[in-house]
């Protein structure tokens, strides 16, 4: 597919915004609820219409929008390593998972099970996000490199945030999908950076104007 910036810039916004609430969750820190939804509604948005309604809407991924602004921007100050390392080896899970048939499937079906249950209770409820969680540790977290998540031990060590980890790691494996469909590639970060900056300006600025 030929790349367009907007939507690797949306992509690139559904990344950062899921592994950015990995960190906050692993670190008990301040969590989006908004852009949480944005997320869990991506995971289930398997057929959208195009890339701008992956995530519901634009004002939901306003976080994601951002932090991967930040994440590229020149000033190296705005820029947070972890969150650099997380993301890159999401990509590069995504394209050994996309070598699984088999697991893909499993996902897959995983997420039209859950689909009900999302319908009937809510997209936060604990057993959808359990029910996702065991799809990415029967799949994803059995390739290597293992996604390792830092944080606050007690926290880490609690079953609700583990399921809400490997959900939003799920949520971020479905970001990476979206990025290489919409043509982005392991060099389009370095090669297009100032496109990608000046795509993710622009979205915002049409957000705060309300365009």
């Amino acid at each position: 597919m030929k790349s367009n910036p907007r939507h690797l810039a949306i992509a690139l916004a559904g990344l950062f915004m899921a592994v950015k609430l990995v960190q906050q969750t692993a670190t008990g820190r301040y969590r989006d609820n908004i852009a949480l939804n944005a997320c869990l509604t991506g995971l289930f948005n398997t057929d959208p219409e195009s890339p701008e309604t992956v995530f519901g809407n634009l004002a939901g991924i306003q976080s994601g929008l951002e932090t991967a602004l930040g994440q590229i921007s020149n000033d190296k100050g705005r820029r947070d390593l972890e969150l650099t390392r997380y993301a890159i080896t999401v990509l590069y899970l995504e394209r050994k998972l996309a070598g699984h048939r088999g697991m893909l499937d499993g996902i897959r079906a995983a997420i039209d099970r859950t689909r009900g249950l999302a319908e009937f209770h809510d997209l936060t409820h604990p057993d959808v996000i359990a029910s996702l969680a065991a799809a990415y540790k029967q799949t994803v977290s059995t390739l290597r490199p293992q996604v390792l998540v830092n944080g606050n031990p007690e926290i880490l060590g609690n079953p609700d945030n583990q399921n809400l980890i490997r959900t939003l790691l799920l949520a971020a494996i479905r970001a990476a999908v979206l990025w290489r469909q919409c043509g982005g590639g392991r060099l389009t970060l370095v090669l297009r950076r100032k496109t990608l900056q000046e795509a993710l300006e622009s979205l915002l600025h049409d957000l705060r104007t309300g365009r």
